[in-house]
């Protein structure tokens, strides 16, 4: 009964948070933005980035079976990616938007990696629950069979996510 709660949480939370950015990309554009909003972009990729050294270094720490260490780690991973979240929601509830160039050669580039990793970034998160939770729960066998997929997905979207970053932030008009 307890793993049913946990599952059924699990996928209820990935679907809240997934209809909420969805929300948000349907919102007016505010006529006036917060001086605030325009460092939210760079903090973000601030984030990003360092959830990727931090997932890099939880796998290092779990291949040298430093359980405790893979244990903080990811759980800093995961709350960084939660404020990370709070941010990315606060920046697109403004209804900020930035194109990238037509007339860019990179543009394809640039849709392609934006892309993959919205599509990814909307996949990973009940991945990354689960993983938690069987890790956390003594379960790990599944919590390896998981991760196997979550920890490179969760990786290429916080790598992608500053590559994005680094490639629209020229085009900011805010």
């Amino acid at each position: 009964m307890k793993e049913k709660l946990a599952l059924r949480t699990i996928y209820i939370v990935s679907a809240i948070v997934f209809v909420a950015v969805v929300v948000l990309f349907n919102l007016p554009k505010q006529e006036s933005i917060p001086g605030f909003v325009r460092y939210l972009p760079t903090l973000n990729a601030i984030i990003n980035g360092t959830c990727s050294v931090l997932l890099l270094v939880s796998w290092v720490m779990i291949a040298r079976k430093q359980v405790k260490w893979h244990k903080y780690l990811n759980i800093s991973a995961f709350m960084l990616s939660a404020l990370f979240l709070v941010s990315y929601i606060i920046f697109h509830a403004f209804g900020v938007e930035t194109r990238y160039p037509a007339d860019s050669p990179y543009r394809g580039i640039y849709l392609f990696i934006l892309i993959t990793h919205i599509i990814l970034a909307a996949g990973v998160l009940p991945l990354v629950l689960l993983s938690f939770y069987r890790g956390l729960t003594g379960q790990i066998e599944s919590h390896k069979r998981i991760t196997q997929w979550a920890m490179p997905i969760w990786l290429y979207v916080t790598i992608t996510g500053v590559v994005v970053y680094l490639m629209i932030s020229p085009y900011y008009t805010f």
